[in-house]
């Protein structure tokens, strides 16, 4: 039990962490954490965990920073996904990884919300893609036995729409945040419509 709950150490690791507890509400900071554990699992249910691709501190790092782009270091001049992966991008530089790393958990951090699409681009994508979205109840890969103690030790608000609340919000910065066809657009939209 202890190794599932268990994250990653070490300099990038706690900069990470920290820098998305300081910008984002404890809600989201808590989906980001949830996102990386459930990626791990299905890594290790995919046998992905030995593949040269695989690189757990990369992983960590682009499922705990994804919405920073929701968070309150987002200027909201552009869509979410990728002023979170411009910020990923500046704590990872801060922290010498190399430049072809960056662009890696950039790319995942761009492309997590895009289905279709995520799960073409890399393993690091991939999971990061399919361990968000696994929290959001649309993969259902993994079994209660093993969600069950994650969602005990990082719980999910009663109302489950704390991340379309603030993708809204952040939509509503700017015509940049929330471009056509998006979906910060379609959410913003519906908000409108009182839908």
């Amino acid at each position: 039990m202890d190794n599932l709950l268990a994250l990653p150490t070490g300099p990038l690791a706690d900069a990470s962490l920290a820098f998305v507890q300081k910008a984002e509400s404890t809600s989201i900071a808590d989906h980001s954490v949830r996102s990386f554990l459930f990626a791990r699992l299905l890594a290790e249910q995919e046998c992905c965990l030995n593949d040269a691709a695989y690189d757990e501190k990369l992983l960590f790092a682009a499922c705990v920073m994804h919405d920073l782009g929701l968070g309150t270091l987002a200027a909201g001049q552009a869509r979410f996904e990728v002023e979170g992966a411009d910020l990923a991008a500046s704590v990872l530089t801060e922290h010498g990884i190399a430049a072809a790393d960056v662009d890696r958990v950039w790319e995942a951090i761009a492309l997590h919300s895009s289905l279709g699409i995520a799960d073409r681009c890399g393993l690091l994508t991939y999971l990061t893609h399919k361990g968000v979205f696994t929290d959001a109840g649309y993969f259902t890969d993994l079994g209660d036995a093993m969600l069950q103690p994650i969602y005990a030790r990082y719980p999910r608000p009663a109302d489950d729409r704390f991340i379309q609340n603030a993708i809204v919000e952040h939509a509503a910065r700017s015509r940049a945040a929330a471009p056509r066809y998006s979906i910060a657009a379609e959410l913003l939209r519906r908000r409108q419509a009182g839908e």
